[in-house]
């Protein structure tokens, strides 16, 4: 265990969970305001939803570079100047003069906000491993409230003082980490320095070395996928002719989806006791369902209501059980099995997000929605495999 780092720092996991949320929500707030963004820069629809998939794509390219260096470079230091980072690069989304600008800061933003994934492995270091699905679960209940109650600050700060103040509020959010990382957290270093070369080349490594690995990773990407396409459209659905509501309504559905997250610390202790396949399972249930319900009644506000706990509920549950299962691998290499987990996780986001702005704008929200029951029965078929071959592999035992 690192130098100052022991497990009787276990009441930091709340502070952790702070900053995870702090920093995932900066790749949301746009999403319940592409439509203001796209009137005040006099920019498509379409051309709009690229920003919210620029944030992800940053997001993930970040990740793949910096989270590794949580196996190279002591964390504390690497954590703060990331949060500057973050805060400057929402400053300058603040100040866009033009779509051009504001896609170069989203950007950016995205790159840095992988913060948020240096923190998460160190979760799994404050308990004991019997305990490590509930360290992480109260981790990533802050993760996860940080993704749904983005929505519904931006859009309350820009119902009253314009997009623009949204990013300014993010700005100031994460340069207060700043102090507050260097004043709560010891130093960090990592369990077993690497050379960065050495610790990139290492993912391909785990990559082919370890199935469970995979398998939660591509589970974790298809399931954001379909979760993105939902939250990255919702905004069209809220602002077209049949509910004619804006950014602030918008925005408030996170409240919604932030009851989701209440279920993380369970989902944790479940997959604790009952493995994690047991939860992937249930979760996938749950996902299906919320679409469907999504489908049937999306053009009626209290289905919208239904769905989007149910949805939430769902994505909360699949992550803390796939999160578990990848900790629990190889504790020197946490940052970057993370590394890996996370950047396929926020691709299939990204994908997800664009392939529903295309499949809004051609069939509406049954194509949304049938897009994303298509990529959960891709979800289902890959669980279903790794179910079968963990079967037999007991059997040959």
């Amino acid at each position: 265990m690192p130098v100052g780092l022991h497990r009787r720092h276990h009441s930091l996991l709340p502070f952790l969970g702070l900053a995870c949320g702090v920093g995932v929500s900066n790749i949301y707030y746009n999403q319940p305001l592409l439509l203001e963004m796209a009137h005040s820069l006099h920019a498509k629809h379409s051309q709009m939803g690229t920003v919210a998939v620029a944030t992800q794509i940053g997001y993930s390219i970040g990740i793949l570079a910096f989270v590794p260096l949580g196996d190279v470079i002591e964390r504390r230091s690497l954590m703060v100047r990331l949060f500057a980072g973050v805060a400057v690069s929402a400053l300058l989304c603040a100040l866009a003069p033009n779509l051009a600008t504001l896609f170069a800061a989203s950007v950016a933003i995205g790159l840095t906000a992988a913060v948020t994934h240096v923190v998460v492995p160190i979760a799994p270091e404050l308990a004991d491993d019997e305990e490590r699905g509930r360290a992480v679960g109260i981790v990533m209940t802050g993760l996860l409230l940080g993704i749904l109650l983005a929505r519904s600050v931006s859009g309350w700060i820009a119902s009253f003082f314009g997009w623009r103040a949204v990013f300014v509020f993010a700005a100031v959010c994460n340069a207060a980490f700043v102090p507050l990382m260097l004043r709560k957290l010891p130093l960090l270093p990592p369990h077993k320095p690497l050379p960065y070369a050495q610790a990139l080349r290492s993912l391909w490594r785990l990559i082919r070395t370890q199935p469970v690995l995979r398998e939660s990773a591509v589970l974790g990407g298809l399931v954001f996928a379909a979760f993105s396409a939902f939250w990255t459209t919702l905004v069209f659905l809220l602002g077209s002719n049949h509910y004619h509501l804006g950014a602030g309504t918008a925005g408030s559905f996170g409240i919604l989806g932030a009851t989701g997250a209440l279920i993380a610390p369970i989902a944790g202790r479940v997959a604790d006791r009952r493995g994690s396949r047991a939860v992937v399972t249930l979760a996938l249930s749950l996902l299906a369902l919320g679409f469907c319900i999504l489908w049937l009644l999306g053009y009626h506000i209290l289905g919208l209501v239904l769905g989007v706990i149910v949805l939430d509920l769902g994505t909360q549950a699949n992550q803390i059980a796939n999160q578990t299962r990848v900790f629990g691998l190889e504790a020197g290499a946490r940052g970057r099995i993370n590394t890996i987990y996370m950047t396929v996780y926020f691709l299939g986001g990204s994908l997800g997000s664009l392939f529903s702005t295309m499949a809004w704008a051609r069939w509406g929200w049954g194509g949304v929605c049938a897009l994303a029951l298509g990529l959960l029965a891709l979800a289902a078929l890959r669980h279903a495999t790794g179910v079968r071959a963990r079967a037999a592999v007991v059997e040959a035992a």
